[in-house]
């Protein structure tokens, strides 16, 4: 999971067009690059630190499209020592003669490229059979959203290379520069430099962590494709090689190394048809949760398709024949559910068609009906096939599949008592549930605090129209190591459930039923508020997951730090705001006080600083990689103690706040 800043709106005006002044002069025409610099976030979804990143995977997109033509064998991406990021790969590179016809007539390929949308090798001709690229926009915009752009390219015995600045402005012509590497004949390097203006809310510092998480799954995802990260910044320097023989094999086995596993082998087969292929890996774990993850041509599909579905649904039909034949399910029994067969599943289903279909600018759900069924024939097939082959594996699979439903079926039961205790209530609400006046969830907002102390405070400065305060206390139920029957009967998750609305389990739960638009978690900035949080993040993750997917969660950022500047007090979120006060304030002697519990502060100040829509900075939580944010769930919160203490010492740099 990642975390992104939501800082309060600001009110802006705009000039009233009446209907008599409306006309051809009020048309606006945005040419080349310009729509994207206008509206950057209707070409990389933010212009936040997701944003940012998501300039990095349109470049390394490329270039695995270069790899799954067959053309590439690997690609590098460093930070350079000035923030700057380049992406070589050593694939046929960038066409840099003139282009044959049209507006651009004359202009070489390569700026046409890099200064026209969408215009590339995957809009039809034979660049390429497969592309991830096709629904995107491409290089083109990282060019537009760059304050300088490099392009160097190795072709025909040739080194070529270009400038552009200032939004994708050619600030040279293409020129040869020399012959090619010696190492790569051919092959393509971009450099570019975000524009800081563009990316004035977080910057244009970029996380090694999440660059790296992203290029883990392209060497996953593509067997034998060499792909090296590093990171030449001060204090930061790292260097770090993927390549996996085994591909989606070792991807089952990396998603389930912190969990137990059911049995040590991973079932896997591939199969391919006309413009389709398919390869699929799976294997189950002792754990409570299923982890599926599809991708086409190499994009994440984290909302699924229709490669997912035919998965799914042969899945179901070839375990529940097996159970029949095996006598795992006696004659009477009744046919074990999808999810029953899922519990534990971790499973890699990737695809590669001629013209993918995708559902949306972010390429999240696949609608290729062809695939469908192509997957489903072939699981029925070689599933099959392998249970057969495998029986000792098989007949654990089926035992663990008998023993979810039955969880299933307490845990149905437990939610009718949950049910039933609330409507006989009265209203229903948990007693503790200081509710807001408002009905409409898209303006109320739910704080759950930390401790009944803190809770009152929370309720004094809340604004009571549309701000309710749930106190829990002490820590709630770690959600990973337990079913939902269990879960069920902890008073705390009760209280959560019946508060947000919207039902319990991911198989249950409508975001849309939710009571609140924004819940936040309010803890202490201190080490068991940090546990705190992260208990109640992996609660909403696992039990509630479409109220992650929506952007309904958020973390409140109480200040760190507070000093008195002449006869008023300052309020500071962290050590880097520290700094940054002192470098404007270097002759300032007051003290710092470290504000670690929110009973710390009056319910003005806590007001001011931590609950006022006008005043405060919220981080909003999200989904970017499912399935690293699957790994690291497990890490962080399974039985798995060195596979946690490793994580933490290899992240430790990229931590923002850190407190012992």
């Amino acid at each position: 999971m990642a975390v992104t800043k939501a800082k309060p709106a600001k009110k802006t005006g705009s000039a009233k067009i009446t209907p008599a002044s409306y006309g051809a002069k009020d048309i606006q025409v945005l040419e080349g690059l310009d729509p994207v610099r206008k509206r950057p976030g209707m070409y990389i979804g933010s212009t936040g630190l997701t944003g940012l990143h998501h300039l990095i995977w349109e470049v390394v997109d490329n270039s695995v499209d270069e790899a799954m033509a067959g053309y590439c064998t690997t690609i590098t991406v460093t930070i350079n020592e000035d923030g700057s990021c380049s992406v070589h790969d050593d694939g046929r590179g960038i066409p840099v003669d003139p282009y044959p016809s049209g507006p651009h007539k004359g202009k070489s390929a390569l700026e046409v490229v890099l200064t026209v949308l969408h215009a590339g090798g995957k809009f039809g001709g034979e660049g390429y059979k497969v592309s991830g690229g096709l629904h995107g926009v491409g290089v083109s915009v990282v060019n537009a959203l760059s304050r300088r752009l490099i392009a160097e390219i190795d072709r025909d015995g040739a080194k070529y290379k270009q400038e552009f600045i200032d939004g994708g402005n050619p600030k040279t012509k293409i020129q040869k520069v020399g012959a090619a590497s010696s190492k790569a004949k051919t092959g393509t390097t971009i450099s570019f430099w975000p524009d800081p203006i563009i990316f004035a809310s977080e910057g244009v510092e970029f996380v090694a962590r999440t660059v790296l998480e992203r290029l883990q799954t392209i060497a996953f995802l593509n067997r034998n494709l060499e792909v090296i990260f590093e990171d030449k910044r001060k204090d930061k320097k790292d260097k770090v090689t993927y390549q996996y023989k085994g591909g989606i094999v070792d991807f089952v086995k990396h998603l389930n190394v912190a969990r137990e596993s059911l049995f040590n082998k991973v079932a896997h087969y591939e199969a391919s048809e006309a413009d389709q292929t398919l390869e699929i890996a799976l294997q189950w774990n002792t754990g409570y949760y299923e982890g599926i993850f599809g991708y086409a041509n190499g994009i994440s599909t984290v909302e699924g398709g229709m490669h997912v579905e035919g998965f799914k649904t042969a899945l179901t039909s070839v375990l529940n024949k097996y159970a029949r034949s095996s006598g795992g399910l006696k004659e009477k029994d009744e046919n074990l559910l999808g999810e029953d067969i899922r519990e534990g599943l971790t499973a890699i289903i990737t695809v590669k068609l001629r013209e993918p279909q995708f559902e949306g600018q972010t390429k999240a759900k696949l609608g290729n009906v062809s695939i469908r069924s192509f997957v489903q024939k072939e699981t029925n097939t070689k599933l099959e096939e392998w249970l057969l082959e495998n029986p000792t594996e098989a007949n654990r699979i089926i035992k663990k599949a008998v023993a979810a439903a039955q969880a299933r079926i307490a845990a149905k039961n437990a939610r009718n008592a949950v049910r039933r205790k609330t409507a006989l209530s009265g209203a229903g609400m948990p007693d503790k549930l200081k509710d807001c006046q408002s009905s409409n969830p898209a303006e109320s907002e739910l704080f759950i605090v930390e401790g009944d102390s803190a809770g009152g405070t929370a309720v004094d400065a809340r604004d009571p129209q549309k701000q309710a305060i749930l106190p829990i206390r002490g820590k709630i139920l770690n959600v990973e190591r337990a079913r939902l029957d269990k879960m069920l009967k902890n008073t705390e998750v009760q209280a959560l459930i019946t508060a947000i609305g919207g039902g319990v389990g991911n198989d249950e739960f409508v975001a849309d039923k939710a009571r609140y638009h924004k819940v936040i978690i309010l803890a202490d900035a201190d080490v068991d508020g940090s546990h705190i949080r992260t208990l109640l993040l992996t609660f909403f993750y696992r039990q509630m997951r479409p109220m992650v997917e929506s952007g309904f969660i958020y973390i409140a950022q109480p200040p760190l730090f507070s000093t008195e500047v002449g006869k008023e007090k300052t309020y500071l979120k962290d050590e880097s705001a520290k700094e940054k006060f002192l470098t404007a304030n270097p002759n300032h002697k007051k003290e710092f006080q470290r504000l670690k519990g929110l009973g710390e502060m009056d319910w003005q100040e806590l007001r001011s600083t931590t609950m006022d829509a006008g005043t405060r900075t919220l981080l909003q939580v999200n989904v970017e990689e499912a399935a690293e944010a699957e790994n690291v769930m497990s890490v962080l919160m399974g039985d798995d103690v060195e596979s946690r203490k490793a994580f933490i010492q290899k992240n430790a740099r990229d931590v923002r706040n850190l407190d012992f």
